[in-house]
């Protein structure tokens, strides 16, 4: 057991280089604790950062009570630090944000309503405050990952995502799985998905580590991997037992 198994939600934030945006992570995600339906912590997943994103995470962990962190001993990408966090929280809810602060924290509000009903709730951001050329990219990509999977998921981008932590816990992860995180969802036996739109606000800090091979051309490649997964993805369900306290 850890800290988060006292709280019934637990946000990550995977960070990777992102020093700027820390002191604005902790105001924003400090000030929404409160307002929680939900008792919620924030565990920081520092991805082998080089930069100082690490130390100021902990200075942040140091002196507020719901904030938690784990770093991997090196850069292992989105994927492998979303799925460290989804293994370390021990809450009932996990939810996931990215450190660019492009989506607010205060919008969980808007997916915790339906968490009890959806085994993943997730935001369709609105009004996009991207460039054009990568509203583009993710036109194309959404929609061949749309064609291949049949998730009918608007938006696999949007950041901003509620859940359940057994199912979460679940998914098959790997190198650019996180795409496809509602197709791995409804591959469990119950696992029904939930869209609600979200604001989106422009990067004040930092850059972003996406170009066009991990926004474009590395998702077409990751959409037969989830096809050939797919086809061989085990579902078992415990009909009884002896085991249980």
């Amino acid at each position: 057991m850890n800290k988060t198994a006292n709280y019934q939600f637990t946000i990550v934030v995977p960070v990777y280089n992102e020093e700027d945006n820390i002191q604005a992570l902790e105001d924003a995600l400090s000030a929404y604790l409160p307002t929680s339906t939900h008792t919620a912590c924030v565990l920081f997943v520092d991805d082998g950062s080089k930069d100082s994103s690490l130390e100021r995470i902990q200075q942040v962990c140091s002196r507020q009570p719901h904030f938690f962190y784990i770093s991997l001993r090196k850069n292992a990408g989105l994927s492998a630090a979303m799925k460290a966090g989804i293994d370390t929280a021990q809450s009932p809810y996990v939810g996931y944000m990215d450190a660019d602060l492009q989506t607010t924290p205060e919008d969980f509000a808007l997916l915790l309503p339906h968490v009890a009903d959806y085994k993943l709730v997730m935001g369709i951001r609105a009004n996009r405050k991207d460039s054009a050329f990568k509203k583009i990219q993710s036109r194309i990509a959404n929609g061949f990952r749309r064609m291949m999977t049949h998730d009918n998921v608007q938006d696999t981008g949007c950041p901003l995502k509620v859940m359940h932590t057994d199912y979460a816990r679940r998914i098959p992860f790997f190198t650019g799985m996180h795409r496809f995180l509602p197709a791995l969802i409804m591959l469990q036996d119950g696992g029904n998905v939930m869209q609600v739109p979200v604001r989106h606000f422009p990067r004040k800090a930092g850059v972003s580590k996406y170009h066009l091979w991990n926004r474009l051309v590395a998702p077409f490649l990751d959409c037969f991997a989830y096809r050939w997964m797919r086809t061989r993805y085990i579902n078992y369900t415990v009909a009884k037992d002896n085991i249980q306290p």
